[in-house]
């Protein structure tokens, strides 16, 4: 059971986000007053703001095992640097099929001077609203890998969410491990929203 201050904070993250995402809807939809205050006490009451998402992760080892992993995974509304950290284990659109979903490292953000450890390469800056992102598994090679080394700069707008929790299997679990600040910002809602048995009957469903 979460203690009160923990209650107070997981409140402040939620209002936090159902603000965030109703003014975003409202700029993009034209919502009346009514409806954005309906949107927001939809997603304020009623909503989560985490998900489960399976992935396999040999690119992701050790945080993520090399079979099936269920993840809970925190709502990112706005991919920006108010909610993403470097070090973050985020979740993201493959740029080569925005069906599909990749967990990779966030290495670097927009402003970033990235230098190749081939000489041959010139070294170049993120734009605006991209960053890099990389798998963590070092033993892989680079081509191996399926990161920014092989599909370049990622927009940070394909960013969907934050990787807080990882059940690899039933008896194998934990929080993930992500950027200081982070992990202090998902603290509170992992106390609130984890169920380790849900995320178990999800796994084995898988």
């Amino acid at each position: 059971m979460a203690s009160i201050s923990t209650w107070f904070r997981y409140m402040a993250h939620k209002l936090e986000y159902s603000l965030t995402l109703s003014l975003k809807s409202h700029r993009r939809e034209k919502l009346s007053d009514r409806e954005l205050i309906q949107i927001i006490f939809k997603n304020l009451f009623h909503g989560k703001i985490t998900y489960l998402h399976s992935d396999k992760g040999r690119e992701m080892s050790p945080t993520m095992g090399a079979h099936e992993n269920t993840l809970l995974i925190r709502k990112i509304p706005i991919a920006n640097t108010r909610y993403l950290f470097i070090g973050d284990a985020v979740v993201l659109k493959d740029p080569n099929n925005s069906d599909k979903y990749l967990v990779r490292r966030l290495a670097a953000v927009e402003g970033f001077e990235m230098v190749s450890g081939n000489e041959k390469e010139e070294p170049f800056v993120l734009e605006k609203d991209q960053c890099w992102v990389i798998a963590e598994n070092q033993e892989l090679k680079a081509k191996e890998a399926y990161d920014s080394r092989t599909f370049g700069p990622v927009s940070t707008a394909d960013i969907v969410g934050r990787a807080i929790y990882c059940l690899r299997t039933a008896v194998d679990h934990g929080p993930v491990r992500n950027s200081h600040t982070a992990m202090g910002q998902d603290s509170p809602i992992l106390a609130v929203e984890l169920d380790v048995d849900e995320m178990a009957k999800n796994h084995k469903a898988q």
